[in-house]
């Protein structure tokens, strides 16, 4: 994103893309989607943003049920595998590539690096959740605000013409639009209709299947995950362990963790691995019996979707206006400057996470996969070097994974 809407069609500046960043990263639920339904918003009004937060999320969806369906009617499929094989090396680089990129931008003074390792080691040593650490880090820039402002402070209003870009569409200095001021009879209606849809769907599935049934008890399930889960979809998947495997047996800890590698591996959020899981769910309970199990499956997965993104939507319609309204306030940056720095660190923490894994894929005890190892540093060498785009280089490390297979050499 940063990519095509900073650099390429310049249609928001790099200290107003960052700033949004910032907002969407200390809310529950997943930012990704809430950033792309915020600059949507911030360009073309409400439905500019519900557009782009609603594109973001379909074309996952739709990929995820193929996929979904392909995995429960066939079983382990070697082709599949192989080509999972070759894209997760070349995710881990992905990620560490995506570390650098926003650290080489956001970490423009001493204490943001230090706040940056900080969370690295906080995360990754001593297991320190999340929202901590987002706390932790808004509390250090708002304190290093007002003591170093010129440490804290986001990147110029002119950074964006020094480093050789045209001005973009939404620039530093742009005012914000008409529709991007803050009113009380705007956030009342935003806040009516977002609650009337999330009602009147849930109280439809219960009218439907009971309080029960499987699809409300899901509505309820992945409404309370996208309300109290902070930093993204490795801060959610805990909870969704805990209760789709543990509690209410929508599939097992192994589906889960095959779902995670199609979540990893499919365009769109890594959040949408929840459509997995209501997928399988949907299908392993036979909602409309056994011979609709495709039905079941595809409209579980929809109502997973549905109650994971409808509050993103409240949250960025509803905050927007009073995000636009600090943008270069050193009072309100400084904080959120801090807490980017403390997300590098946290995506820096991915990329080993991911490493580890992919090249030890029998624990740190077991052998090393070398294979992985080269596939990973020609996809590391593709992005850093030669600025590969992020869907031909998996499209390519799927290919290699699967020639691998069919030639036996893993």
């Amino acid at each position: 994103m940063h990519r095509e809407l900073v650099e390429q069609k310049r249609w928001i500046s790099e200290t107003r893309f960052l700033h949004a960043l910032n907002y969407c990263m200390v809310l529950p639920g997943p930012e990704a989607q809430q950033l792309v339904t915020y600059i949507g918003w911030l360009m073309h009004r409400t439905w500019g943003g519900i557009v782009a937060g609603a594109l973001f999320v379909l074309p996952s969806l739709a990929v995820l049920i193929a996929l979904s369906w392909i995995y429960m009617a066939f079983g382990n499929v070697p082709a599949i595998a192989g080509a999972l094989y070759g894209v997760k090396p070349a995710v881990t680089a992905i990620v560490l590539h995506a570390a650098w990129r926003i650290g080489s931008r956001a970490l423009k003074s001493p204490p943001l690096w230090a706040i940056a390792a900080a969370a690295f080691v906080a995360i990754y040593v001593f297991a320190v959740p999340f929202p901590a650490i987002v706390l932790a880090a808004g509390l250090i820039g708002a304190l290093g605000g007002r003591i170093a402002p010129r440490q804290f402070a986001t990147g110029g209003a002119h950074a964006a013409l020094a480093a050789g870009h045209a001005r973009a569409v939404i620039d530093d200095n742009t005012p914000s639009p008409e529709h991007a001021r803050f009113r009380w009879s705007r956030l009342a209606a935003v806040v009516a209709i977002s609650l009337l849809l999330w009602a009147g769907t849930l109280g439809a599935l219960v009218a439907a299947f009971g309080a029960q049934g499987v699809l409300p008890q899901m509505a309820w399930f992945f409404t309370k995950a996208a309300l109290v889960t902070f930093g993204g979809a490795y801060a959610v998947l805990p909870y969704v362990v805990q209760g789709a495997v543990g509690g209410f047996g929508w599939l097992t800890a192994p589906q889960m963790i095959d779902g995670l590698a199609l979540g990893e591996t499919t365009p769109g959020p890594l959040i949408m691995v929840v459509a997995f899981v209501g997928f399988v769910g949907g299908w392993t309970k036979q909602i409309f019996g056994p011979e609709s199990l495709f039905v079941a499956g595809a409209l579980a997965a929809s109502v997973a979707t549905w109650f994971t993104f409808l509050p993103s939507f409240l949250f960025i319609l509803s905050g927007g206006p009073l995000v636009e309204s600090t943008h270069g306030d050193l009072k309100f940056s400084a904080p959120l400057s801090g807490i980017t720095a403390a997300v590098v660190g946290v995506i820096l923490n991915l990329a080993v996470f991911f490493a580890v894994h992919v090249l030890w894929p029998a624990g740190l005890r077991g052998s090393f996969d070398y294979v992985s190892a080269l596939i990973g540093i020609a996809a590391a060498l593709a992005l850093f070097r030669f600025k590969a785009g992020v869907i031909p280089l998996i499209l390519a490390c799927a290919a290699a994974g699967l020639l691998l297979t069919l030639a036996g050499s893993r």
